[in-house]
């Protein structure tokens, strides 16, 4: 039934389905408390509060999008998409080293590999879904062209490590937390977050340079715009200190569109069997 209704979903335009998304979007806000306050506290955060009304439309489009970015032909969504510094990730391959995709959850997270994918062979890490009517959804829509799924599990960052070292790119999202032993605590916009510390090992393991990648939608239903930032931090010191490198430069990211942000994702959460941060032992 699922399947039925983002297959029927994808034949409309886009920018009916982000007018329709920016409604659900507040239809869910004034629903869900424990959304509205979780959404609101991470903006505070972060010192976006006056992006409030955008956030909230903006999360609903990026439920609304998706029977068009997972069901639509895929030349009927590479139409919608203009791709920004490619000769960035040009320059990469011509040398022969892998690169690190590392996509937060940022804009339409999900067109980013897709569209890489249709240029080069790619390998992205995938959890699946928790709902299993979901599952052979996004399986369909993310296994396209030259998309690779590895695992969350230790054989699928041998498969990450191993295209790496073919000079084959990969993708991460670095802003999911992980779970129990994958990560550490960083600051994340001033407050510790449970931080993956896989994209720093790929990157070692596979002596590969990081690439930051997010596709913004842009405003009205007119598409998408894919562009790719180059890393600029360091990954030395321990793990907890090359966390906290990346989750700088996710923040800098953000701050690129932070309206598009997903805020409402339960960032800070503390994984089963995790230790509390020290500083909230400390208090």
């Amino acid at each position: 039934m699922l399947v039925f209704l983002f297959r029927f979903m994808s034949v409309f335009p886009l920018p009916v389905l982000h007018a329709l998304g920016a409604g659900l979007g507040w239809l869910v806000y004034l629903a869900s408390p424990s959304y509205r306050r979780r959404l609101r506290g991470n903006l505070a955060l972060a010192g976006y509060e006056n992006r409030l009304s955008a956030a909230i439309a903006e999360s609903g489009k990026a439920i609304a999008e998706l029977p068009f970015v997972w069901c639509a032909p895929q030349e009927r969504v590479t139409r919608h998409v203009t791709m920004e510094n490619w000769e960035l990730v040009q320059r990469q391959l011509d040398s022969g080293k892998g690169i690190v995709f590392l996509t937060p959850h940022l804009g339409c997270f999900e067109l980013t590999a897709q569209q890489v994918s249709l240029r080069v062979e790619l390998t992205v890490m995938y959890r699946p879904p928790r709902k299993s009517a979901l599952k052979p959804l996004v399986e369909d829509a993310r296994a396209r062209q030259h998309m690779h799924l590895a695992p969350a599990t230790l054989a699928g960052v041998r498969m990450l490590v191993k295209a790496l070292k073919g000079g084959q790119p990969v993708g991460v999202l670095p802003d999911q937390v992980p779970q129990e032993g994958e990560g550490v605590w960083a600051p994340f916009f001033g407050r510790d977050a449970y931080t993956m510390t896989l994209p720093a090992k790929l990157a070692q393991l596979g002596k590969a340079d990081i690439l930051l990648v997010y596709a913004e939608r842009l405003p009205r239903g007119r598409g998408y715009a894919i562009r790719f930032v180059p890393f600029e931090g360091e990954l030395a010191g321990t793990q907890t200190e090359q966390a906290a490198t990346i989750n700088r430069a996710m923040e800098q990211l953000i701050a690129l569109c932070p309206s598009q942000y997903f805020w409402s994702y339960n960032r800070y959460k503390r994984p089963q069997g995790v230790d509390a941060p020290q500083a909230e032992v400390v208090q």
